[in-house]
């Protein structure tokens, strides 16, 4: 699979903004219904496309350096937010800062948005190995099992990492392997909007971890794609834009949704909290991008990305 699919970079443009939106303490404590609906599949779609994408037939050097450049951004953000956490006011914050506090946020149990990265190293790399190992097996399926085996000790073992997370990474692996593409798997339908009204409506349903979170995801990225067919081309452009950079929104837009906290007494007068979420996520995504833009500029990018110029171009 060569070059981009304009269709997973909508996608990931969808899900990246709705993080971004509900990442704002002020806009999630308003609309908490609408957080936990958007939490039950925002990231399980990500995950699932980062398994679909995750290309584990790659020699060991190039691979471990796809890994090397990630964990470098996550590491520096994660540390940063760790530091934070423990002399700000942060949700879910760090009350004592050590050595031993610091590594095990870093390689076990991150605190903040970077989980995700987090997850993402350790369910390629168990990917990468397992493949490794077992690639010679006739039966994909066996292969598939073993590998949700690892995943399942991996979660039971000091829970590095979530189970339902690690099998939306998981589905999309799967997936990949199958003569199924993507988009003829999530098929674009408008009668989506049935089923996925239905589901949101009770809020017992609003779970990654059970059927219905599985269901709610699935009807999501159909009506995503839906979405997609009915965007003008320079509105797509735009968005296909912003989901070929999106490893730059995960990375910098914390800062942003902190740095945007006073301006929720400026738009006061505005209750819906629509003109505070439009402004701040302007600025999140422009910032984000106009960090990466930088040090492109400045030619520090191949020290924090390993890439000569991070922003990359859409379909």
């Amino acid at each position: 699979m060569k070059g981009r699919i304009a269709e997973l970079d909508f996608l990931k443009c969808i899900f990246i903004l709705l993080m971004i939106v509900f990442h704002l303490a002020y806009i999630g404590d308003k609309y908490p219904y609408a957080k936990s609906l958007v939490y039950t599949f925002h990231m399980p779609a990500f995950l699932i496309i980062s398994g679909y994408l995750m290309n584990v037939e790659k020699e060991i050097r190039p691979f471990l350096r796809m890994i090397v450049w990630i964990f470098i951004p996550y590491a520096v953000m994660e540390s940063g937010y760790v530091i934070v956490s423990s002399v700000l006011p942060v949700r879910g914050g760090i009350d004592e800062l050590g050595w031993g506090v610091w590594l095990e946020k870093l390689f076990l149990h991150p605190v903040g948005p970077y989980w995700y990265l987090h997850t993402l190293i350790v369910c390629g790399l168990t990917y990468y190995v397992a493949f490794r190992l077992f690639r010679n097996r006739r039966n994909l399926i066996s292969f598939f099992i073993i590998l949700g085996l690892l995943y399942a000790a991996e979660a039971a073992w000091a829970g590095v990492v979530s189970l339902p997370n690690a099998f939306y990474f998981l589905a999309g692996a799967v997936l990949r392997r199958t003569s199924v593409g993507f988009c003829s798997f999530f098929r674009p339908s408008l009668w989506a909007v049935l089923p996925f009204v239905w589901l949101a409506s009770d809020m017992s349903n609003l779970d990654r971890a059970l059927v219905s979170g599985v269901l709610l995801t699935y009807l999501a990225v159909s009506l995503s794609l839906v979405l997609y067919r009915c965007l003008p081309e320079r509105f797509a452009r735009a968005a296909n834009f912003i989901g070929a950079n999106t490893f730059i929104l995960l990375v910098f837009s914390p800062i942003f949704t902190m740095l945007v906290k006073p301006l929720v007494p400026v738009f006061s007068f505005d209750s819906s909290g629509m003109l505070f979420l439009a402004v701040s996520l302007a600025i999140t995504v422009s910032g984000c991008l106009g960090i990466a833009w930088l040090m492109d500029k400045l030619r520090l990018s191949p020290y924090f990305w390993g890439k000569a110029r991070m922003i990359q171009r859409s379909c």
